[in-house]
Parts: structure tokens; C-alpha cells; sequence
């Protein structure tokens, strides 16, 4: 986690006295960030590569997040599809296989957790060990919901870390708010046309299938001199006395024909 000592000392010196970044300027960093983000669904890219977009634009909207992971549920099971650090990952997957930690919390019970390494080492020894040794000295976690007419519809957590132990506060979890619906939003509508490119590959599939069906019929057809009702007829009754599927039956026999 590099940003940190990037960070300039007239940065450090325009801070409050209280060490956190002036309102103002968050809101001004926030708005930056969210203004990034309007290229990022004009784009046509992989869900993760969305992500990772998300995840980039996050760490600019909060000054002391040193990196962002995204961790994402489904039906198959938790894993990290965004992160600025490829090390991070390992803060996340210590949490997957233990079955605790601050992001799979903020996932199930839908509220920020926010907190110092040190502070719940007795609830998640592993991920307070495995934070330690990656320098991180604070984090937090924010659920994705994706709201629906069936309520709100769990996706996973944003989760960010820091080396610095002061880092975070309550005026941070509000900015994670927007952050929060644009990574619902970007989840949502890629499995959305995820399932619709699937449909469109098995209509495509389909439309293939009836067009070589129709030109086995045609050869059928030609040879028998029967309807078109006959010959597919003859298809199927092929089909189920070999145990072969249609579409099997029909390319092997224009396979033949083309050999011939």
C-alpha cells in the first residue's frame, strides 16, 4: 500500500487539527470520483473490469483508504471480484475461509463496520493476524444491496483499508453510499445482460438448429418424395430409435452429404 507515503506534506498540513481531511475538500474529492464514474456505464466492458473501475474510484473519493476490495455473494459462494491491491485479496480470503471477518459482517447483518486492527482480535483472529502483517491498521466494510420490488437483495460488501489507525469515520460511510449504488447498479446490470446474451446465444443456437433441420427435411424430402410433416416426422422417429438427439441426427446426415 503505496499511497500513503505519496501523500505530500502540504496534504498533511491543510488537515484539521483533529488529523481527519477537511468536509469540504472530501466532498470535493468524492464528487471528482463519482464524476469519473459516468464513463464506466457508457462502457461495454466485463463485470470486473467495472468493478475494478469502482473500486479505483472509491480509494480517490476517501483520502486515507490505501486500497479497495469488492467482495461479491452468490449462490456459488463469497469471493473478491475488484481490488486495487492484488495482496488484499488475501485480507479477503482469510475472512471466506474462516467464515467471519469485518466484510462477510457487513454482507449478512447489512450494516458499515468499521473499526482498528487490534480491536476485535478475540471475533476474527484470522483476519486481525493477516491485516497485521499487511500493514493495515483500519478498515471498513459497507454492504452492496440492490433494491428490488421483492425488498432489498444482498450482493456483497465494499470494503476499504488503511494503514493509518485514525483513518475512517462516520462522514466516510455516508460517501460510501454513493460508491455503494454505483457497484450495486454495475453487479445488477451485468448479470442482466449476461442473462441476456444468453438468451440471444440460444436463440442464435436455436435458429441455427431449425435451419439445418429444414434443409435435412428438404433432402428427405427430395428422396422419399413426402411432405415436409413426414420427413420431419422420419427425423424424430430416427432420433429415438438411435437415442441421439435431433440435432445430432440432422448434421451427421448433411456431414454426409457434404462428404459425398
Amino acid at each position: 500500500m503505496e499511497r500513503s507515503e505519496a501523500r505530500s506534506a502540504d496534504d498533511e498540513q491543510d488537515r484539521p487539527d483533529n488529523g481527519r481531511p477537511d468536509p469540504v475538500e472530501r466532498l470535493d474529492e468524492a464528487a471528482d470520483a463519482l464524476e469519473a464514474l459516468r464513463e464506466v456505464f457508457t462502457l461495454a466492458e466485463p463485470l470486473d473490469e467495472v468493478l475494478n473501475r469502482l473500486a479505483d474510484s472509491a480509494m480517490r473519493a476517501i483520502a486515507d483508504a490505501d486500497g479497495v476490495t469488492i467482495t461479491v455473494v452468490t449462490e456459488d459462494g463469497v469471493y473478491t471480484a475488484a481490488a486495487t491491491e492484488d495482496r488484499l485479496i488475501e485480507a479477503d480470503q482469510v475472512q471466506y475461509g474462516a467464515d467471519r471477518g469485518p466484510c462477510l459482517q457487513a454482507a449478512t447483518e447489512r450494516q458499515a463496520v468499521r473499526a482498528v486492527v487490534g480491536q476485535h482480535h478475540d471475533a476474527w483472529p484470522e483476519f486481525e493476524d493477516t491485516a497485521r502483517r499487511l500493514d493495515i491498521s483500519a478498515y471498513l466494510s459497507v454492504p452492496l444491496l440492490v433494491t428490488s420490488a421483492d425488498g432489498d437483495k444482498l450482493v456483497g460488501s465494499l470494503n476499504l483499508y488503511s494503514v493509518t489507525d485514525t483513518a475512517f469515520d462516520p462522514f466516510d460511510e455516508s460517501l460510501m453510499r454513493l460508491f455503494t449504488t454505483a457497484v450495486s447498479t454495475a453487479i445488477t446490470s451485468s448479470q442482466l445482460w449476461q442473462n441476456t446474451r444468453n438468451r440471444l446465444t440460444q436463440l442464435e443456437t436455436a435458429l441455427h438448429s431449425r435451419a439445418e433441420i429444414d434443409q435435412a427435411k428438404g433432402m428427405l424430402m427430395a428422396v422419399h418424395g413426402c411432405s415436409a410433416d413426414e420427413a420431419f416426422a422420419m427425423l424424430v422417429e430416427r432420433s429415438q430409435t438411435q437415442n441421439i438427439k435431433l440435432r445430432e441426427i440432422v448434421r451427421s446426415m448433411l456431414a454426409s452429404v457434404r462428404k459425398s
